[in-house]
């Protein structure tokens, strides 16, 4: 069969994260991604270290299976080169801030007069209109400013840095292909494409919708106090008496009877206590032993509790080998080869070959003479 986006053609004039991690999503499905790059340097990730070959690895972890057109922008004939482009692109997807493309002639009303089918995704911090549209910011300005940061506040009331770049890829590359299928889906309806306002912010407050609720209700949460945020029991890390830690989450009865029996406390008299002095007396308890008499413990039963490991730890743990997460590879524009980024795309709907490219810089530039 062939995949759900072979025919499809990207236009991808996006750097770093959000833009280019949605565009791989796409070119996994079988669409044909264009990726438009400075002259001389190319998207600023190829810069990164460490390095593989030429490149970073973060770049070609990214940009598995796309095409490099290296262009200036600004310069006089630009425009008409990447016009024969546009008129048969199905997407485009850009990073700028808001204004930019219009300056460059490249904005969504000036290409929907080229190509009224166009699905134009403008993927911003602060969207395309608001007080802060223009401000300058990364992942965690995105973070701290939905309120998610705050909540991520430890004893000493300080927040915590979050160990993974969540406006970025939940706020911004996620959002972002879910709208592009919805508009070609719509296009299919209608013949018409639209202009997508990805706006990461924005899309945080998604993953705080109990706080929400609660806010709504007069009861705002506040660090150590929700559900999830570390208010109860049911939902925390323990350290063990070698120093290592479990997480444990048995918030409902059933997981959370078994924990507390296998743990050796009292459920009718953890619940008599405060949250804070019943975490403390199952802290206690979790000190007693290491974690290996833990997870022996704890095998097999119904306790919703685990290890906290590294990421090489994990990586290279039984059940996501089993899984084939890192089956597929990438190789570079020198050859050498690193195991491909895993990515939400089921099995069926990838492309076949289990190893492709990452693009030289440049090295696509004849697409803009055809």
């Amino acid at each position: 069969m062939s995949q759900p986006l072979t025919g499809v053609k990207v236009l991808d004039f996006s750097t770093l994260l959000p833009g280019p991690l949605c565009s791989l999503l796409l070119a996994e499905a079988g669409a044909e991604v264009i990726k438009f790059e400075r002259p001389g340097q190319g998207d600023e990730m190829r810069s990164y270290e460490p390095k593989v070959d030429d490149d970073s690895a973060n770049f070609v972890l990214l940009n598995r299976g796309k095409l490099s057109v290296a262009i200036d922008l600004k310069s006089p004939e630009a425009l008409s080169q990447l016009l024969p482009l546009i008129r048969e692109a199905d997407v485009l997807i850009e990073q700028f801030r808001p204004g930019v493309m219009d300056r460059l002639g490249l904005g969504y009303a000036a290409l929907a007069e080229v190509n009224p089918r166009l699905v134009y995704c403008s993927i911003t911090g602060f969207g395309q209109h608001g007080p802060r549209a223009s401000e300058a910011a990364h992942d965690l300005n995105y973070v701290a400013a939905s309120g998610m940061l705050s909540l991520t506040a430890g004893n000493d009331g300080a927040p915590v840095l979050p160990p993974a770049l969540i406006a970025d890829i939940a706020g911004g590359t996620y959002p972002a292909m879910i709208n592009i299928l919805l508009a070609l889906r719509q296009r299919d309806q209608t013949g018409r494409g639209v202009h997508l306002d990805v706006a990461m912010a924005d899309n945080l407050f998604t993953f705080q919708y109990w706080g929400l609720g609660n806010g709504a209700l007069g009861d705002w949460p506040a660090p150590a106090s929700g559900l999830v945020t570390g208010g109860t029991p049911r939902y925390q890390v323990y350290r063990t008496a070698d120093g290592a830690f479990l997480a444990a989450a048995p918030l409902e009865d059933k997981f959370w009877d078994n924990f507390v029996a296998l743990v050796g406390q009292d459920a009718n008299a953890l619940a008599k206590m405060s949250p804070h002095r019943a975490i403390e007396a199952v802290a206690a308890a979790i000190a007693l032993h290491p974690v290996a008499y833990w997870e022996d413990r704890f095998a097999g039963q119904d306790v919703c509790t685990s290890r906290v490991v590294s990421l090489e730890e994990a990586r290279h743990e039984p059940h996501f080998q089993a899984r084939g997460l890192f089956d597929r590879s990438v190789t570079t524009a020198a050859g050498g080869t690193l195991p491909a980024l895993p990515v939400p795309v089921d099995a069926a709907f990838r492309r076949p070959d289990r190893s492709a490219a990452s693009p030289a810089l440049g090295a696509h530039n004849q697409l803009l003479n055809r």
